[in-house]
């Protein structure tokens, strides 16, 4: 009876479709309502961030960094430097200012934000390290913390380049 319930569940997974493939992960369409909160400072923080990633970091408008991030910002990229002027030496490698966008260019998924913490999750796309010839989508997640109307601390899944 045994092998007949094995054969039966062996038939039933080979017509169906593959159980163990990934659904990816899926861009929010509507950023500016990831914005809203009831709580007003927890949507200040939200905005706070949604802001500097889009002005500081993808613009690269370093020159507004005061604006958005304490002066001993503390950075656990293992990449980046901690300090605001580490982070603007880092990232103005990465070519001059561009126009500023009303929305993130990333595809980003969901801000959450909690007590005095933010955490922005994207969708990414890398190359399949089984088959070069493919990719495969997976979520990146930055998380920051506030203090003082700014930003303070930062933790990603960045690896050692």
């Amino acid at each position: 009876m045994r092998h007949y319930i094995k054969v039966f569940c062996l038939v039933i997974l080979i017509g169906q479709p593959d159980l163990t493939a990934q659904i990816p992960p899926t861009p929010a369409e509507d950023q500016q309502a990831l914005l809203e909160s009831d709580d007003p400072e927890l949507e200040k923080n939200k905005k706070l961030v949604y802001d500097c990633w889009r002005i500081v970091l993808e613009a690269r408008h370093l020159d507004q960094a005061e604006k958005y991030m304490k002066e001993d910002y503390i950075q656990h990229n293992p990449n980046v430097a901690t300090g605001r002027e580490a982070f603007v030496e880092f990232f103005s490698q990465f070519g001059e200012p561009q126009p500023i966008k009303d929305t993130i260019q990333m595809p980003l998924i969901e801000i959450v934000a909690e007590g005095d913490m933010v955490v922005l999750s994207f969708a990414r796309e890398y190359p399949d390290p089984n088959d070069e010839s493919k990719t495969y989508t997976t979520t990146w997640f930055d998380m920051f913390r506030i203090e003082n109307g700014k930003l303070a601390e930062h933790w990603d899944s960045a690896r050692k380049r």
